[in-house]
């Protein structure tokens, strides 16, 4: 059986620009919402890591919630930037205290339950 404390990743886009013109200067929202995670209090297995393009870009700002071979994985669109991150944070908090990564559907916040881009199965199903 799979343990709540065990590590969690927390992956963000950060090359999102979440509907930014292409013009526009300064950091893009996926690393702003990196950036506000990385300094936010997060659970102390959860480990947050910026990646480059999900290849979601249509559906704003991508994160990625995985931990271990025993939960189930979820990537989630979106999102704006750094306004989301207590949103964000909320969520893998959520998901770090599972042992199998599936936190009830009504302790979801509307933004999760709505915005799954794919639920993947853990690496040792039953």
């Amino acid at each position: 059986m799979a343990d709540a404390t065990a590590p969690v990743e927390l992956l963000v886009c950060t090359t999102c620009r979440a509907g930014m013109p292409t013009d526009v200067e300064g950091p893009r929202p996926g690393t702003q919402l990196f950036d506000a995670l990385n300094a936010s209090d997060l659970p102390d297995n959860v480990t947050i890591k910026g990646v480059e393009c999900f290849s979601n870009c249509d559906f704003g700002c991508s994160i990625t919630i995985r931990g271990g071979d025993e939960r189930w994985t979820y990537v989630y669109g979106n999102f704006t930037g750094e306004d989301d991150a207590e949103l964000v944070a909320d969520g893998v908090t959520k998901y770090a205290a599972t042992t199998d990564g599936l936190v009830p559907w009504r302790e979801r916040s509307t933004h999760f339950r709505k915005n799954c881009i794919a639920r993947i199965p853990p690496l040792e199903t039953k």
